[in-house]
C-alpha cells in the first residue's frame, strides 16, 4: 500500500506542475487563457488528492481533516473555474491571477500547514 500512496502523491505532484506551470508560462501574455495544461492539472489534482486521502484513511495514518477540507475546497474552486473558462478564447487578468494565486496559496497549505 506504501507504492500506491507514493504513486498518488507523484501523480498529485505532476498535477501541480502541470496545473501552475499552464499558468506561469503565460504570466507575460497580454492575453491569458485556461490552457490544457491548466485544466488537466487541476482535474488530476482533485482526482488525486481524493484517492490519496483514501488510500491514507484505509492504512488508518493520522489525517487533519480540517487542511484535507481547505485544500480540497480551493482545488474544486480552481477545477470549476478551469472548466468553465476552457473553451473561452481569452479570460480576465483578474480570474487568471485568482487561479493562479489560488494554486500557490493551495500549495502553500500543502507545505506549511503541519
Amino acid at each position: 500500500m506504501d507504492f500506491v500512496r507514493d504513486l498518488l502523491v507523484f501523480i498529485h505532484l505532476l498535477g501541480m506542475a502541470s496545473l501552475l506551470g499552464g499558468a506561469l508560462v503565460q504570466l507575460s501574455d497580454r492575453d491569458h487563457v485556461v490552457n490544457s495544461a491548466m485544466l488537466h492539472g487541476a482535474l488530476t489534482q482533485v482526482v488525486s488528492g481524493l484517492l490519496l486521502v483514501a488510500v491514507i484513511e484505509g492504512q488508518d495514518d493520522p489525517l487533519d481533516h480540517t487542511k484535507t477540507g481547505v485544500k480540497l475546497a480551493i482545488g474544486l474552486v480552481v477545477t470549476v473555474l478551469c472548466w468553465i473558462n476552457r473553451s473561452k478564447p481569452t479570460i480576465p487578468s483578474g480570474l487568471f491571477m485568482g487561479i493562479t494565486l489560488l494554486t500557490v496559496a493551495n500549495v502553500a497549505i500543502a507545505v506549511f500547514w503541519q
